[in-house]
């Protein structure tokens, strides 16, 4: 493994990694010498199994924080804040910030008024999946921790274009979440900052395994990728890893496929 981010105090801040696309970008960066701050919110009961794969990431010999706080509140995110800046020190910068958040609300828009999606679904949804990007944007710009030539990057899907059932409010929210990544590619390219999507292909996730009628989606996907099989965490971690690189500088403001070519058909 070429360790390309070793010896130069680069940080990743990802938002939702303990687990799926997150948590395998970080286990790639990390192999690549690149330092990992996790945030994440999990129960106890949970976090030994989250723990085991930390141990994995630490043993890349970087340096390592995880911190199991609510990336959406603002006594918390000041916390976040306090602790990046110890653990970066005087030199470390945050190379990228990846955006892995999934808290979305999967409810039907028919049906009686608590089984329905409600304008609260929403707006907790947008907030999470979406204008969540924007704030921690800030946020770190406000702090001064981004890295001269940064990157911010997202996850979305094809749901940001294409109706599922049980699917609206997420939608919404990734279709919102990519009209903010092209403004802060645009607003932000001033001070070194670079922003893009990574519209990945159906994963077998914990994310799409809470989708109503997720196996069916895989059943299909099969049918309809050009390699006859579904993307893998690995694939989409090792675009985040491209887009790291100095040579991705000028890609900015894009929503890019990492499917196999699955938006084809």
């Amino acid at each position: 493994m070429v360790r390309r981010f070793e010896n130069k105090n680069y940080w990743t801040l990802i938002l939702g990694g303990s687990s799926g696309l997150g948590l395998a970008s970080a286990k790639k960066l990390a192999s690549e010498g690149m330092n990992i701050c996790i945030i994440h919110r999990n129960s106890r009961a949970e976090m030994e199994l989250i723990n085991n794969e930390f141990s994995l990431i630490k043993n890349e010999g970087i340096q390592f924080l995880s911190l199991n706080k609510d990336i959406l509140n603002p006594n918390h995110q000041q916390e976040i804040i306090t602790a990046l800046k110890t653990a970066l020190g005087s030199d470390g910068k945050i190379r990228c910030l990846l955006h892995s958040i999934a808290k979305g609300n999967l409810k039907p828009m028919t049906g009686s008024e608590t089984e329905s999606l409600s304008a609260d679904d929403f707006s907790i949804t947008l907030h999470a999946m979406a204008t969540s990007l924007y704030e921690w944007t800030k946020l770190i710009f406000n702090a001064k921790f981004f890295a001269e030539d940064a990157r911010i990057l997202a996850f979305t899907s094809e749901g940001s274009t294409k109706p599922m059932t049980h699917y609206a409010a997420v939608s919404a929210a990734k279709t919102a979440l990519e009209a903010i990544s092209r403004n802060i590619a645009l607003e932000f390219a001033q001070f070194g900052i670079r922003s893009n999507c990574i519209q990945a292909g159906v994963t077998d996730t914990r994310s799409l395994q809470m989708i109503p009628g997720s196996e069916k989606i895989k059943e299909f996907t099969l049918k309809r990728n050009p390699f006859k099989r579904l993307t893998q965490a690995e694939d989409v971690a090792n675009v985040v890893s491209l887009l790291c690189q100095d040579e991705a500088s000028w890609i900015n403001g894009c929503v890019i496929p990492v499917d196999g070519g699955e938006h084809l058909n």
